[in-house]
């Protein structure tokens, strides 16, 4: 079984379009190009490995932001979140690897198959079925990877994509080609991601949950024969200088988020038919009369109060309180965390200075201690 050590620790933070978040309305144009700017640098300065920019229907073209983050920053990487079922495999190979060549090697993408129905038909989503959606994405992975390493034509017949004698000439800069991310708690996304997966993302939950479900990608992945991936986790770090502090601001942010829903007229509405979301509602549901704490300090209140929408779980205390959270989880084997604050500038720059630095330094002696102990 692959540990933690068998893959490098790394941070990725989130670069949004414009500065908003579930406390802050949107301010300035929906591309804001100043913002964008200012928040890839502040991730770099911060010692961030990369960034990532979200897919969704109505949203500005991530591909083409993420061109301009690399193109204003030296060294940041950039995972571009892609839907597939919505352009041709080969002609999206293409893109990624043309930008990974004029990036140097700094590109991946976040294959995101997508749940909601409603979102899926804004682009003309003909596939209502969500197992059938997981299978179409692997049959776009397997001509993606093909268009990236084949030397010569290739022919693929698939129930959703066909191709013929395609062929790409631009390749990824690097010759373990361009990073694969998949997350997905159901069976048919496990199974998909145990055939694709160079990273597998899974969302803030308890630490039972992240154990169980990354066995079952373990198993999958072996059972495809495939090497172990790394895993990532996302959270919403809170920090303050004392742990009640930390306290007091989540629960600040709480009631923010809370009035702008309120300002919008948002119901939580039906369960969501997305497997991770209804996994973080079923913790943040059954935790609701303590305070929706769990484990250290993990919190689910905003999970309970947006619908799970996406990235909503937090750990919340010191830097030196969270970056110790955060290790229990490196210790079941997850070594990339994705992580972006409710106020996104001051939150990254403040991850840069006060929480990475702790956690590289704390698993630095981790792996010095392991060491020693097999000497």
């Amino acid at each position: 079984m692959t540990t933690a050590s068998a893959h490098p620790l790394r941070f990725v933070g989130f670069v949004g379009n414009h500065n908003s978040s579930e406390i802050i309305p949107r301010q300035g144009p929906v591309v804001d190009r100043d913002y964008i700017e200012t928040v890839a640098k502040a991730h770099e300065l911060g010692g961030f490995d990369s960034v990532l920019q979200a897919f969704h229907a109505d949203a500005p073209d991530s591909l083409q932001v993420s061109q301009h983050i690399t193109s204003v920053t030296d060294r940041l990487g950039v995972l571009i979140a892609h839907r597939p079922g919505f352009q041709a495999p080969t002609i999206l190979a293409r893109q990624l690897a043309t930008l990974d060549q004029l990036s140097r090697g700094r590109v991946a993408i976040n294959v995101i198959t997508g749940a909601e129905r409603s979102e899926l038909a804004r682009d003309g989503n003909t596939v209502d079925d969500k197992d059938d959606r997981y299978a179409r994405t692997s049959e776009f992975l397997d001509i993606v990877r093909a268009e990236w390493t084949s030397d010569e034509p290739f022919d693929y017949r698939g129930r959703f994509y066909r191709v013929e004698k395609a062929f790409s000439q631009v390749k990824p800069y690097n010759p373990s080609g361009i990073p694969v991310w998949i997350a997905g708690a159901s069976a048919a996304a496990v199974e998909v991601a145990g055939r694709h997966a160079d990273t597998y993302a899974v969302w803030g939950e308890t630490h039972d949950q992240v154990r169980e479900l990354l066995a079952r990608v373990r198993a999958a992945v072996a059972k495809a024969g495939r090497p172990q991936p790394a895993f990532s986790l996302s959270l919403r770090p809170i920090l303050a200088d004392t742990e009640d502090a930390a306290w007091a601001r989540a629960e600040a942010i709480h009631e923010k988020a809370k009035a702008l829903l309120d300002r919008t007229g948002f119901t939580r509405g039906d369960l969501p038919s997305n497997e991770g979301a209804r996994r973080l509602l079923a913790i943040a549901d059954a935790a609701a009369d303590r305070g929706h704490r769990h484990d250290k300090r993990l919190w689910t209140a905003i999970a309970a109060l947006t619908g799970a929408k996406g990235n909503s779980t937090s750990l919340v205390g010191t830097p030196d309180q969270v970056a110790d959270a955060l290790l229990d989880y490196y210790d079941l084997g997850v070594t990339t965390f994705l992580i972006r604050g409710f106020d996104p500038l001051p939150d990254a720059i403040a991850y840069g200075r006060e929480l990475l630095p702790r956690v590289r330094q704390l698993v630095t002696e981790r792996q010095r201690a392991q060491a020693v102990a097999a000497e």
